[in-house]
């Protein structure tokens, strides 16, 4: 019997693309079901309840990232119409939805649902309802600033708020893990002194190699590491130093080598992305991404992640 690679992917907006009308199912764009069944995998999978619309905030956006991007408005129907599309799929038997750390070791397809960003919720307590729907990734903000925590795009980097504690706590307490994608360094750096579990940030690179408001500096790698948690290395072009699968080894082996090999994780962003890295173009192209990283690939593509999740989740 074949031994497939294990993978850990700690974002793919699988949800958000399908209501784009991409096949996410049989598709070749990025990652779909069909090529996340060529591994053993677990993925991440982002709830992205925004509308588009296009506004000043677009026009940040698009400067941020380089290309065309979406200025959005949160929903809590396109919440409840994601959550549903995964389900069905679970219903259709393609993939198996985490509830608890039994289904880690599962076979096929693992999905691990994940909120993007915090808007929907109206108080901390809505974590409650989080946990009832087995949403167990919980990103504090998108690029805008919310009632719980400050953003990366804030103009006033307020950190976490005193509402934002709480929901921090809270989800220690429930099994959800905190995501630091896009938040405002202040943010970064008060989850991980109130956090009593390992923290992640799911999708991002590194300032050091290419300065953007989407990544994290040395001070904020710190700070998650010292909760032993993980970042997973993004496919953002605009985030990489360069825009090749040799970016993309060069953000890992920076955190490897500079921070501990057992903090550095996969994240790749994919269908959530217009443009991916050249050699890096889909989720497939993990398997070539194991040469550059020979001695550390299943610390990076499975092992860490798998130790985060199974230190959070009960």
């Amino acid at each position: 019997m074949e031994v497939k690679m294990k993978l850990i992917d700690l974002h793919e907006d699988l949800a958000y693309s399908n209501q784009q009308g991409i096949d996410v199912i049989e598709g070749d764009r990025q990652s779909s079901i069909r090529m996340l069944k060529e591994f053993d995998s677990l993925v991440f999978a982002s709830i992205f309840p925004h509308v588009d619309t296009l506004d000043e905030r677009s026009e940040g956006l698009t400067a941020l990232y380089g290309n065309p991007t979406r200025s959005t408005n949160f929903s809590i129907e396109l919440f409840l119409d994601q959550v549903k599309f995964y389900y069905y799929l679970e219903r259709k038997n393609l993939v198996k939805i985490v509830r608890s750390a039994n289904d880690l070791e599962k076979e096929g397809v693992k999905l691990l649902l994940s909120l993007e960003g915090a808007d929907v919720l109206r108080d901390y307590s809505d974590i409650y309802l989080l946990k009832e729907l087995h949403v167990l990734n919980l990103g504090l903000t998108w690029n805008y600033d919310n009632k719980f925590a400050s953003s990366c795009m804030s103009k006033k980097d307020y950190g976490l708020t005193s509402e934002g504690e709480e929901l921090v706590r809270l989800a220690n307490k429930l099994g959800i893990i905190i995501d630091l994608a896009h938040a405002g360094k202040r943010t970064v750096l008060d989850v991980t002194s109130t956090s009593k579990k390992p923290v992640i940030d799911s999708h991002t690179n590194f300032t050091r190699l290419k300065q953007h408001r989407r990544n994290l500096d040395d001070e904020e790698i710190e700070a998650i590491v010292k909760t032993k948690g993980v970042i997973g290395i993004t496919a953002i072009v605009a985030t990489l130093k360069e825009a090749s699968i040799s970016g993309i080894v060069e953000s890992i082996k920076y955190l490897g080598e500079s921070f501990g090999w057992d903090y550095v994780a996969i994240g790749t962003d994919f269908l959530g992305i217009g443009e991916a890295p050249k050699g890096f173009e889909n989720i497939l192209k993990v398997k070539e991404l194991t040469k550059a990283i020979e001695g550390h690939e299943e610390e990076v593509l499975w092992k860490n992640a798998f130790r985060v999740i199974k230190e959070n989740i009960s």
